[in-house]
This record gives C-alpha cells, structure tokens and sequence, in this order.
C-alpha cells in the first residue's frame, strides 16, 4: 500500500472513532434510595435495556443516594438544571411539582399493586395533558411511574385506630398533602432528612415513621421501633423523570427507545418490589421481636373517612389541573375494577 493510501485509511480511521466518540452520550441518572433498594434494582435494568438497545452508544451511569447530596431538592434541582439528566422523585417532589403531590394521597389507589402500576403508566395517565404539563412548567418531563410497594406505618405504641395516633411525631416527606393527611389522622407529623431519620427514630425525635418494608430493613428503621403496622393507606410511587431540555433534544428513535423500555419495566419494576417486600420482611421476622399489626377493614375504613376529605385540600392547594388529575386517576382505577 502507498503511503498516500495508507495515509487516507489513518484518516478515515481517525474520523470514525472521532465520530464513534462523539456520537456516544451518558445519561446520569440519580436515585433517591441507596444501592442495593428498589429504585437501584429498577435503574439497573433500565441501564442495561438502554445501553443494549442503543447498541452501547448511550451509557447510563447511576447515582445512589449520597452520590448527589443529602437533600432530595438538590436532586431535584441538578435534573431541573441538567447536571443529571435522569431521576426519581416521590414524596418530596411536591415542592417542585405539586400536582406530583396526587399520588401521595391515601386510599385512592387499588389493592391490586400490580394494577395499581399499569393504570400509573397507562397512556391515559402518564400521557395525559394535565399530568406532562405540570412536570413540563418546571423544566421536566414524566417517564415513567414506579409503585414501590404499601406504606407501612412503624411506631413505638400500637396503632389501631385514628385515636392511637393522637399527636403522635410521626415522620413524613416534605409534601404539605402527607402533612394535611396524617393532621387528619390526628397526629403531628415532622420532616426529618432520610440519612437522619435512624438516629432521630433512636432518640425519640421522631415516635413513628412511613416506608415501604424493604425501606424499613435496608435502613435499619425497625431496630428502634416497636409495631409495624399494615393499614393498605397508600402505595410508594416514585415517578421517573427527565430534564426537559435533554429529553427534547433526543432523536424521535431514541425517544421510541426510551418509551420502550419504560414499557418493558412496568412488570419488571412490579416484581421487583414484590419480591423485595417479601424478603425484607421476612428479615424483618427472623431479626426482631417487632409486633406486626395489619389492619381489618372496619379498621381501615376509620382512617379512610378522614383521608377522603384530603382530596379535597389537593384540589384546593393545586388547582383545577389537581382536580382533573385525580379525577383521571379515580376513572382509570375504577375502570381495571369493572
């Protein structure tokens, strides 16, 4: 070969892997749950559906908590901003969305989990104009939603009746709805940050807690409390969620790409938390002496009548978009029902 020909193949050479190099993207994509949890589980698979299907030109990378700050508004902000392009966010959420505040709202949801996730990811909700437009005012974009399982209550008393939680220093996320909900309770709920929650559960700070079970053991928060209480209030919902600008600037293929995955995880993200939820509470069992306390109906249906009213503080605090959300949702429940 000449040195003029091998000269030009050096060059084509140089500007393929200049161009491969170019052409390869990374999304950063933050959790607000530590390695190892159902968010980590989720992201996981995400990362090697994407990373297969776009032939390894796009390459997830996965932030845990801790990796991006403490704080779930700094998560929240560095999406809104676009330092990370990719993110969770649940209950906290609602002090940047707070139509988002919807999907804390007790006793709306089915006891079917599996179709409680389907309808949250239906193209009637999901896709819905009311729904993408409140992420979309503030520079975001919903995904995709991630049920993580039943809130269960933990507390240093019983809890089997509204009465049992008179003034009870119950922790929740900072969502102004969850407050409303757990004052109509009748208790005095507290923000506390989740790395803090442990020692401040320990030091009687806060006197009761809501996570989903896995969260519950992979943190640790039932070594410092006495009951665990099931009362099928509401699920974890965690909702997947992309910077704005990023996701417009996606080719129509790699949007279809995206749609395509999420899609594909809805049942995957389900069994996951399913067979999560199983295990940590069998660890749960086997490691404590914790009293376990599930709610019957006529128990339930008394915490039920004072959630119902809540709705109501949603629409007032959200507005006619909150209104025509939940009615959506309620509609889209009662539907998979019939």
């Amino acid at each position: 070969m000449s040195i003029y020909k091998k000269l030009c193949a050096a060059a084509v050479f140089s500007f393929a892997a200049v161009t491969s190099i170019a052409s390869a993207e990374t999304w950063r994509f933050g959790l607000e749950e530590i390695e190892g949890s159902v968010q980590a589980k989720y992201a996981e698979a995400f990362k090697d559906l994407i990373e297969e299907k776009s032939n390894g030109d796009i390459t997830v990378q996965l932030l845990p908590y801790g990796k991006w700050g403490s704080s779930y508004s700094e998560l929240y902000d560095a999406i809104q901003g676009g330092a990370i392009q990719i993110g969770f966010g649940s209950g906290a959420l609602g002090g940047t969305v707070p139509e988002s505040q919807l999907l804390s709202l007790n006793f709306v949801m089915p006891n079917d989990q599996l179709e409680t996730v389907k309808v949250l990811n239906s193209p009637e909700f999901i896709d819905s104009e009311p729904w993408q437009q409140s992420f979309r005012q503030r520079g975001l974009v919903p995904l995709a939603e991630l049920a993580e399982g039943y809130q269960v209550w933990t507390s240093n008393k019983a809890i089997e009746t509204p009465a049992d939680m008179n003034n009870l220093a119950i922790r929740v996320m900072d969502n102004s709805l969850l407050r409303s909900t757990y004052n109509a309770y009748g208790a005095s709920p507290i923000t506390i940050a989740y790395g803090e929650l442990y020692s401040a559960l320990q030091q009687g700070q806060a006197q009761g807690n809501i996570q989903p079970v896995f969260a519950h053991e992979e943190m640790g928060f039932y070594e410092v409390q006495k009951h665990m209480i099931f009362a099928g209030q509401a699920q974890f919902v965690a909702t997947l969620m992309g910077n704005l600008d990023w996701y417009d600037g996606l080719t129509d293929q790699q949007r279809a790409m995206l749609k395509d995955v999420t899609n594909q995880l809805v049942q995957t993200g389900h069994d996951i938390q399913s067979t999560f939820n199983d295990e940590r509470l069998d660890i749960i069992k086997s490691k404590s002496d914790i009293n376990i306390i599930e709610l019957n109906t006529e128990q339930q249906d008394a915490f039920r009548k004072l959630a119902e009213p809540v709705r109501q503080v949603f629409i007032d605090d959200v507005g006619e978009r909150g209104k025509q959300l939940l009615d959506i949702l309620l509609g889209e429940y009662a539907e998979s029902d019939s």
